[in-house]
């Protein structure tokens, strides 16, 4: 399985949190990911966004469909998120556009085996998968990427 963690882009401040909407750095940031991810993503990958405007107009950028999932809101636990994407048992690629801390709390659920504190920038994301060698299940950090670096 291919999993990618994506942190929504930069967006404006403001209430109700989940109306909150992209700015236009958030756009531009979005967009070059989303360029970047389109490039390498095979054409039936999983597309899972939290119900927040924000995330949504980031998977917007990728122009595929996704799917909203209200337990990927902002506040949703690492575990949450895991269960959502199908880890590890899932075939395929499935991003999930989603929110801080959630992301980075997941990440390192993988990682390292339990949940810490790990910051994913505005608009990046981490690429993991996972493979069985020798009868043991290991988990592989393919890339992290921000937008600064695209």
């Amino acid at each position: 399985m291919e999993l990618i963690l994506w942190r929504h882009a930069d967006a404006a401040d403001g209430e109700p949190d989940l109306q909150r909407e992209l700015t236009v750095k958030g756009h531009r940031q979005a967009q070059s990911v989303a360029n970047w991810l389109n490039h390498r993503l095979p054409e039936d990958a999983i597309i899972l966004s939290s119900p927040a405007r924000r995330t949504q107009q980031t998977a917007d950028a990728l122009g595929r469909r996704y799917e909203t999932l209200p337990g990927l809101a902002p506040g949703a636990d690492a575990m949450s998120v895991l269960l959502a994407a199908g880890w590890p048992e899932a075939s395929g690629t499935v991003v999930v556009v989603g929110h801080q801390p959630t992301l980075g709390r997941a990440l390192m659920l993988l990682l390292a085996g339990q949940e810490s504190e790990f910051s994913l920038k505005k608009g990046g994301l981490a690429w993991l998968s996972n493979r069985v060698r020798q009868e043991v299940s290991q988990n592989i950090l393919r890339a992290v990427i921000s937008p600064e670096l695209l």
